[in-house]
């Protein structure tokens, strides 16, 4: 029901409007002449509590506030891939086309464009008995994504109409005939709120692997697909290259990346590097299969926390298809600085550093969205939903309360270490901090589907990890020459894990992504000179010797290897170390 009432008072992106008894809580609202687009967050008595997602400058008491009587949503569709959209879905492409560089406020663009027309390939006919998620036909929207239409998932009855041919996204494809006798239109869109998540019939247990082919996350640290992983760093640690080497080489179908609250410079080096960069599968350009929402810190800060629903809305929608989506968040922590804004001007009760109380509760209703789960349908299909988000905390501070907020709910942690980002080791993911929850479910996946040694050998390279963190103690308070042979031989290891496995170039056309098999033989290469080493020294080798032996280089340079010679470079390494292991033990 469309209710108007009037501005009281105006504070930053808080309006408070009088005359508003009928309202709703959560309903879109416009404001002023100008019609602002605002969503109502509180309501006493007959006045609303607005938080407006443009500028408020110029606004003045006395101004109309209207009430549109329906909840903030996004329009769902073909068109969706591929485009670039501010935080309450606006494409910023076709603003661009009408009103050049400058986004005037209270501008109204259709989030799909109205003049496309898209091929539509009906998988139902007339007589057809359907319910919410069943999928009723194809669009081809890119080459990489076919679009399934699906009934939408509050609607169900018989087909009536059904219509091959070419659509715009808005017009009628066919008709439903509903359980009450109504007949509903269906068309290649719909509407869904965003702040209430899309249902599904069952989640699914976290026991697949997103394969992401970042060493150090795929062997130490993995990620279930439906899960949820957070990686806080301070400036500079490299969050917004880690976040584009996922987008690119992880295993999802569907990229939805969310500059939430960035810095101009960095979002417009998102905008212009993604069309840029080749989905390594196709070849073809990664925009053809990824969704962009751009939210910029000189943009309203109430804006960000729609841009972050907004995002996870349309992943759930390509989720429900039955796609493995990624959505990427950066940064979750300039979502949270927009509540501690909004909090303040509603003059709440503060929480610890003037967060408010209920922040935690935020974000573990945005990150629960996630999840691997069987979608609505009468086909059973399985859909993921995996939620990566980068936090800011100033100065690198993780006792800070949106990044322990965050580490209380997700279940991977990717600490970013500005040391290793300045000694220029990428991924620079700190194997002595970060965890992953996932590690007992996943391991049985890659023992099963891998190598059955997978588990035992990630287990021996992070325990002499460990080990090189207490010997490097000792070495720094009475130096090297004190550690026995066998310890200096760890180190040496370790150093090879470090350096030789765990460090990878994001630019480098093989290295840039490793299979996890050739993670296994990377990793046993490793291990079988440690172990030869060992063997060796225990028989009298010299250390000297046994650090310094030619074969070391080889396995350094393994990472470089391309999949064809895999096995036969592998095969010539592995006789290497045998035989100068042993020329390294033969006395003299």
């Amino acid at each position: 029901m469309a209710v108007t009432g009037v501005i009281e008072k105006v504070a930053g992106p808080l309006v408070v409007a009088a005359g508003m008894r009928g309202a709703n809580m959560f309903d879109v609202v416009r404001v002023a002449d100008s019609r602002l687009i605002g969503e109502i967050i509180e309501m006493q008595g007959g006045k609303a509590s607005v938080q407006v997602y443009e500028e408020t400058s110029g606004l003045k008491p006395g101004a109309p506030v209207e009430s549109t009587g329906e909840p903030m949503s996004v329009l769902l569709g073909p068109g969706l891939i591929g485009g670039i959209y501010d935080g309450i879905q606006r494409p910023l492409d076709a603003i661009k086309r009408r009103l050049g560089s400058r986004l005037e406020r209270g501008v109204e663009e259709k989030a799909l464009d109205e003049t496309k027309k898209w091929k539509f390939t009906p998988r139902v006919k007339a007589g057809d008995g359907v319910s919410g998620g069943d999928i009723i036909g194809v669009v081809q929207e890119t080459q990489l994504v076919e679009h399934r239409v699906m009934v939408p998932p509050n609607l169900s009855g018989t087909i009536t109409v059904i219509s091959a041919g070419e659509f715009t996204s808005y017009e009628e494809i066919g008709m439903l005939k509903t359980g009450t006798g109504e007949s509903v239109p269906l068309k290649l869109s719909h509407n869904w709120p965003v702040r209430r998540g899309r249902p599904y019939k069952q989640k699914l247990s976290p026991d697949v692997p997103l394969i992401t082919g970042q060493r150090v996350v795929d062997t130490f640290f993995p990620i279930a697909k439906g899960g949820t992983a957070t990686v806080p760093g301070p400036f500079g640690s490299g969050k917004t290259v880690v976040q584009h080497q996922l987008a690119k080489w992880a295993a999802a179908d569907i990229v939805v990346y969310i500059g939430c609250g960035e810095r101009g410079n960095e979002m417009t080096d998102v905008l212009l590097e993604f069309p840029e960069l080749k989905d390594p599968k196709t070849g073809r350009s990664l925009m053809e299969r990824t969704v962009l929402i751009a939210n910029t810190s000189d943009m309203p800060v109430a804006a960000r926390e729609a841009s972050v629903y907004t995002g996870i809305t349309i992943a759930e929608y390509f989720r429900d298809m039955g796609y493995s989506v990624a959505l990427m968040a950066d940064s979750t922590s300039r979502w949270a600085e927009a509540l501690r804004e909004m909090s303040g001007r509603l003059e709440e009760m503060p929480g610890e550093e003037g967060y408010p109380a209920y922040l935690g509760s935020r974000l573990a209703q945005f990150y629960e969205r996630s999840g691997r789960v069987v979608a609505l349908g009468a086909d059973g299909r399985e859909g993921a939903l995996s939620v990566i988000g980068a936090v800011s905390p100033a100065g690198g501070d993780i006792s800070e309360p949106v990044t322990q907020a965050t580490l209380r709910i997700v279940k991977v942690y990717w600490g970013l270490d500005a040391n290793l980002a300045y000694s220029r080791h990428f991924p620079a993911i700190n194997w002595l901090t970060s965890y992953s929850l996932y590690d007992d479910q996943l391991g049985g996946w890659f023992n099963k589907n891998v190598d059955s040694d997978w588990t035992g050998l990630r287990a021996r390279m992070m325990r002499l990890l460990q080990e090189e963190a207490e010997l490097q103690e000792i070495v720094q308070l009475v130096g090297m020459d004190a550690l026995s042979p066998s310890d200096r031989l760890k180190l040496e290891a370790a150093r090879s894990i470090r350096e030789d496995y765990l460090h990878q170039d994001a630019f480098h056309e093989v290295d840039t992504y490793t299979t996890p098999e050739k993670q296994v033989v990377m990793m046993d290469l490793v291990l079988r000179w440690y172990d030869a080493a060992c063997a060796a020294l225990q028989i009298g080798a010299p250390i000297n010797k046994l650090v310094s032996l030619p074969v070391r280089e080889a396995i350094g340079r393994f990472k470089y290897t391309s999949q064809a010679e895999l096995i036969a470079s592998c095969e010539r390494i592995k006789k290497a170390i045998e035989n100068e292991a042993a020329d390294a033990a033969r006395t003299e």
